[in-house]
């Protein structure tokens, strides 16, 4: 179906106000810079965000029209193809407002595409602790607590009290945390088409300048290790307990650190982290990714699992 006409039939259902961009480069919107273009990128405005958005996807199922959808595009690599259908865009769905008190501990309501980073600023400024581990990473909320980011041994799930959604059948719900549905770096949003509309974390009062000195220190050791010295997106693998050592060791110890292809790069000075030197293409990273997973297989027998999403039209290999 064509997509212009596709998205007036939604518009005229449903009123938008937002933007529409067709044919879209991928590569301003991922933190590699990298990545072809989508046929449709929409970004409803806040005012319409949910309404918009439930119309938009029960329109596109029923037509057989993907929709991929976009947080601050860490973690994810998009193909030099680009990505077929519409990719929707929830940058304008921001907003932070503390919801008083809940089981003993005060609690504050995130919409899904704040900023993680700027979230942390706001809750440092009032006093308010428990996110302290995830100043400086890049990103989305609602795309850290898909991917249950973590960092500093600790993790989005340790301090989640519910999730909004809008769940497959375009119903607005909450989903309390259940621990048995997290691990790491694992979700149950993965495994579901639905749309995070916004997380509730319990925080607790503490000082605002112990806050700010404790993210003032993840952010100095991010930028220490090179996170903000090129493209990237962070980690490409995981870690796994099994390989006795971190991902990052065990791929320098196999002498991969500066391993490269096109304007791709094994960081010099990381071993699991993959830079954009400047005109990297995605084919380049995932060239990248094959090799050193394929090396670690071969030569230490195990299996690596990427760290990232890859969307848009890959290739079989």
């Amino acid at each position: 179906m064509d997509l212009r006409n596709f998205i007036k039939k939604v518009n005229a259902k449903t009123p938008f106000t937002g933007s529409l961009k067709f044919h879209e480069p991928m590569s301003g919107h991922t933190t590699f810079k990298c990545g072809g273009p989508a046929d449709l990128l929409v970004r409803p405005g806040k005012k319409v965000f949910p309404n918009w958005s439930a119309a938009l996807l029960e329109a596109a199922e029923a037509e057989g029209i993907p929709v991929f959808i976009l947080g601050m595009g860490a973690n994810l690599l998009v193909s030099d193809k680009g990505i077929r259908g519409i990719v929707l865009d929830t940058a304008s769905w921001k907003g932070i407002q503390l919801e008083g008190m809940q089981s003993g501990k005060n609690a504050v309501k995130i919409l899904s595409g704040s900023s993680v980073n700027r979230m942390t600023d706001w809750l440092a400024s009032r006093g308010l602790s428990g996110l302290e581990f995830l100043a400086g990473m890049p990103g989305s909320v609602g795309g850290a607590l898909w991917m249950n980011a973590r960092c500093y041994g600790k993790s989005v799930s340790d301090v989640l009290l519910d999730t909004e959604i809008l769940d497959e059948n375009r119903k607005v719900i909450s989903l309390p945390y259940r621990a048995e549905d997290f691990s790491y770096k694992k979700s149950p949003f993965q495994n579901r088409k639905l749309l995070i509309l916004s997380v509730l974390f319990r925080v607790e009062n503490r000082r605002a300048l112990e806050i700010k000195k404790e993210m003032a220190k993840n952010r100095r050791d991010r930028k220490e290790k090179g996170h903000y010295r090129f493209p990237s997106a962070g980690s490409v693998f995981k870690n796994n307990p099994v390989f006795g050592d971190p991902t990052g060791k065990i791929i320098e110890e196999l002498g991969l650190r500066g391993l490269s292809r096109g304007g791709a790069a094994v960081a010099p000075w990381h071993g699991n982290l993959i830079i954009n030197t400047g005109k990297a293409s995605s084919a380049d990273i995932r060239f990248l990714m094959d090799e050193i997973a394929r090396r670690v297989r071969e030569e230490r027998g195990f299996e690596l699992e990427p760290e990232l999403i890859f969307a848009g039209e890959w290739q079989k290999i």
